[in-house]
């Protein structure tokens, strides 16, 4: 459903996948399948829901073993620009990521990267 043009569906999509990721087999087989980077797309979306369930996603995805391919440098930038947001569903949970899953050196690279504003980010309308 991740790949689709329909937003619906998209949006479901990624929700019902951040409800089942916590058990065990279905994160393995998301991570074993090529999962991450179709919730990593998610974080461009337009709809609010979309982009708060791929971030709770990739959270709760986020372990010893998949945590290179998740913290990365345009993710751990993508959630600087989303921390700085005036939604406060995105900058309060782009922070928890920032603070519980990033070092304060992959935070600072991110922030060097760029002057960061959230101009360029398709935040979603309130």
């Amino acid at each position: 459903m991740l790949t689709e043009d329909n937003e619906n569906l998209v949006e479901f999509g990624i929700g019902g996948i951040c409800n089942l990721c916590l058990d065990k087999s279905m994160k393995n087989h998301i991570l074993s399948s090529g999962g991450l980077s179709l919730i990593i797309n998610c974080l461009s979306s337009c709809r609010e829901e979309t982009v708060l369930s791929a971030i709770t996603t990739l959270m709760y995805l986020c372990t010893t073993a998949s945590r290179a391919e998740i913290i990365t440098p345009p993710v751990v930038e993508c959630m600087v620009r989303f921390s700085l947001s005036d939604n406060r569903r995105f900058s309060n949970l782009a922070k928890i990521f920032l603070e519980d899953y990033c070092t304060e050196q992959q935070v600072e690279e991110a922030r060097s990267l760029s002057q960061h504003t959230v101009l360029g980010i398709p935040l979603p309308k309130d």
